[in-house]
């Protein structure tokens, strides 16, 4: 049977999409179970049609242009959405009350945040079978592209490109100390007040600890961390002994430490935590239902981040994005 040009341009957009998350034509070309200069055929048949280079090319290695970053954000969920057909129509009418969901958490998500909210989605849904992954950002990172897990639940300053993030909670920060020390009677504190005393911070390999630093150069104060250690209720623990005071996050406290608690939210800046998941990801039932119990407003305000590839001429732009429309829009 002789291809149409809808099923030619799939191909070639699958081929380019392929080679762009892979950045290597042969690692393409093994994905796809194709032959190298196949696939670098049907890239080049794509150039040609669109009138546009979407690849730098640099021996073996390539390099997607602005253009090619904007094809592969318009094209990537099409093509996606080509190839799980079958898994998304078996998934819309199937019961969303069964099969697996994976979350990608760092601990402190998994120890304040997840807790309840897990419990209430398993009473709910008993026979989805939920997956905890303990791990850290960029271990976390690593299961979003390879779609090893759904999604990933935590806290993210910066964003990859290939990653969009929805921000859901807002946490303040809170100085503890011991009750015995100088500050514990202190309804309110500066960053002076707090610059002569120890820190006991999480790891500077975390951003916590870069953050404070940063807000205590901004007040020309010094940052006296005594102690770096992972974990907020090792850090309670740390502080409780009288080895120095902290500054955490507002979920991590329960009531019953015997600490003292100061807001000090007029001089750090608060925290989001929130969902973070591969851009044009394909969402399971069971996926879209815990998002759902995280906010349930999850759907009808989600978005793509903007792009960061600024074009130089608009016409250009207009025109590639004109072409790029016609090209896609009768995909099979």
């Amino acid at each position: 049977m002789e291809n149409t040009p809808n099923q030619n341009r799939y191909r070639q957009l699958r081929a380019f999409c392929q080679a762009a998350k892979t950045g290597s034509i042969s690692k393409a070309a093994a994905r796809l179970q194709l032959s190298q200069p196949s696939v670098s055929l049907q890239i080049q048949a794509l150039e040609k049609e669109l009138q546009i280079l979407l690849f730098e090319r640099r021996g073996p290695r390539i390099r997607l242009t602005p253009a090619g970053q904007l094809l592969l954000d318009m094209a990537e969920p099409l093509v996606e959405g080509m190839d799980n057909l079958v898994d998304s129509f078996s998934n819309a009418v199937s019961d969303v009350t069964n099969g697996p969901l994976d979350i990608a958490s760092g601990e402190s998500t998994l120890l304040y945040i997840l807790p309840e909210l897990t419990k209430h989605f398993m009473d709910k849904y008993p026979k989805i079978t939920v997956r905890l992954h303990n791990v850290t950002g960029r271990d976390g990172t690593a299961m979003m592209r390879d779609d090893s897990a759904d999604f990933a639940i935590g806290a993210m300053d910066d964003v990859p490109e290939d990653l969009s993030y929805y921000p859901i909670y807002n946490y303040k920060p809170i100085l503890i100390a011991p009750v015995d020390h100088p500050l514990a009677k202190r309804k309110t504190v500066t960053a002076a007040d707090i610059s002569p005393h120890g820190l006991i911070l999480p790891p500077r390999s975390l951003s916590t600890l870069n953050q404070i630093d940063a807000v205590f150069q901004e007040h020309g104060l010094p940052c006296h961390v005594v102690l770096e250690v992972g974990g907020w209720e090792v850090i309670k623990r740390y502080v409780e002994l009288g080895l120095g005071i902290s500054i955490v996050t507002s979920f991590c406290l329960r009531g019953h430490e015997r600490l003292v608690k100061i807001p000090v939210d007029n001089i750090f800046p608060s925290r989001s935590y929130g969902v973070v998941m591969r851009r044009g990801k394909f969402l399971s039932p069971q996926a879209k239902a815990f998002l759902e119990f995280m906010d349930e407003d999850f759907f009808s305000t989600e978005g793509d981040a903007p792009l960061d590839h600024p074009y130089e001429n608009a016409k250009a732009l207009h025109q590639l994005k004109e072409r790029l429309s016609k090209a896609v829009s009768s995909i099979p």
